[in-house]
């Protein structure tokens, strides 16, 4: 049973509902997946959201080996995002690559176009940007994220994988974590990132990929006769 954590805010719960649907009607195999909520995690987690924290899970995301006890292998995934195949392919690539790492992700090496994204929020351009939207963890060896330390860490730190030797870090395609918006149109690509506004979002309802998020979730929405 694959492990999955979902980012939750309260401004974008259609995504979340929705990326949640396309996930489980294209997996072969059992899962297990729940939303990243900071009014679940508020008996143990104190931090207050920072200036540059775009959504309430900026930071959250960190604590997901720490929730799993640091046994196993656990994936994060920002809401704001379509799957378009089995989310299996990711772990059956990391068998066949290096186990040992730490942490997988897609390595994106991008500036973003825009200065202001969704909801007027300030787009933050920094070194390994969007490197953490999605994380396989191999929680065993990601220990360094106690809840203390992902408690005081500095935002950047944690985003910046600061915490790990780069070569504990490893690489997923990009068509894992394909940019809406950032890159040309990809009709391979395995998961949609829609990082600077959703199609949830009247301003974003024509962003590529659109159409096909809209039929998503029609499908999730629609009664069966």
């Amino acid at each position: 049973m694959l492990k999955i954590f979902i980012g939750w805010d309260g401004r974008e719960a259609v995504s979340y509902y929705t990326l949640l649907h396309s996930i489980q009607t294209r997996s072969t195999i059992p899962l297990q997946i729940a939303p990243l909520n900071r009014s679940t995690l508020a008996t143990f987690y104190k931090r207050r959201r920072g200036e540059y924290d775009s959504t309430d899970f900026s930071i959250t995301r960190f604590l997901v080996p720490f929730l799993c006890d640091y046994k196993g292998w656990a994936l994060f995934m920002d809401c704001d995002m379509l799957c378009r195949a089995d989310v299996v392919e990711i772990a059956a690539m990391v068998n066949l690559q290096n186990w040992y790492k730490s942490v997988f992700v897609a390595q994106h090496d991008y500036t973003p176009k825009d200065e202001i994204k969704f909801l007027g929020e300030k787009q933050t351009k920094y070194q390994r940007k969007n490197w953490s939207s999605v994380m396989l963890f191999n929680n065993e060896r990601c220990k360094k994220l106690t809840r203390d330390y992902v408690s005081t860490a500095p935002g950047l730190s944690l985003h910046r994988f600061d915490w790990l030797d780069d070569d504990q870090i490893g690489s997923i395609p990009l068509g894992w974590n394909w940019l809406v918006g950032e890159y040309e149109h990809n009709d391979n690509a395995k998961m949609v990132h829609f990082t600077r506004g959703g199609p949830w979002f009247k301003q974003y309802k024509d962003c590529d990929y659109a159409d096909e998020w809209r039929k998503e979730f029609e499908s999730m929405t629609a009664c069966q006769e």
